[in-house]
């Protein structure tokens, strides 16, 4: 008896859809040279962690909620008197999301959580750092349909890191765009 493995639909669309495209684009000799979403990081800062220590565990449990992963408390590096800060003291939250959380994740964020925003008219194409990673911001967590609104004390946002295996910025664009990522500047390639 054959078991069938559960693959994403992101998964799938990058094997059949992505994957060629970018060869094609690109002009890759080989599968292997197309880049890929290696890695998606959430992370948020706490203001207000350092007189409030569960302002911190409040981000862990809507970070673990938003990510279907538990996240984990981000401490200090160093004393910082003028914030009262002193060394290992908790002040945010991240998680890693690897296979097929990364993707399920990223489905959710583009389908359901971004048209959610409002006034949405696409995310930023700057925000590439030049090694093939983009990093956007979320000014609200309540977009994400997992949060109870009724439950949030206080709005915060975090931010989201694609890496990805791009050597460039133009590579992890398309590689994102393919993927269902909605920059403004793809809207105006569709109107033209």
């Amino acid at each position: 008896m054959a078991t069938t493995t559960y693959a994403p639909r992101l998964a799938d669309k990058y094997k059949k859809e992505v994957v060629p495209a970018l060869m094609k684009k690109f002009g890759y000799k080989s599968v292997m040279q197309a880049p890929k979403l290696e890695k998606i990081c959430l992370n948020r800062g706490v203001n207000g962690a350092v007189t409030d220590k569960k302002l911190v565990d409040v981000a862990i449990e809507e970070l673990t909620t938003i990510s279907g992963q538990k996240a984990v408390a981000t401490m200090s590096k160093k004393d910082i008197s003028n914030f009262k800060l002193r060394k290992n003291m908790p002040i945010g939250a991240r998680v890693t999301l690897r296979g097929v959380k990364m993707y399920e994740f990223l489905d959710r964020l583009v389908s359901v959580s971004l048209p959610r925003v409002r006034d949405f008219k696409g995310i930023n194409d700057k925000a590439f750092d030049g090694r093939g990673n983009y990093t956007m911001g979320v000014t609200e967590q309540i977009i994400f349909p997992e949060i109870d609104i009724d439950k949030v004390n206080k709005i915060t946002g975090l931010d989201i890191t694609f890496v990805t295996s791009a050597n460039t910025n133009e590579e992890a664009y398309e590689l994102l765009k393919e993927m269902g990522m909605p920059f403004k500047g793809a809207k105006k390639e569709i109107q033209e």
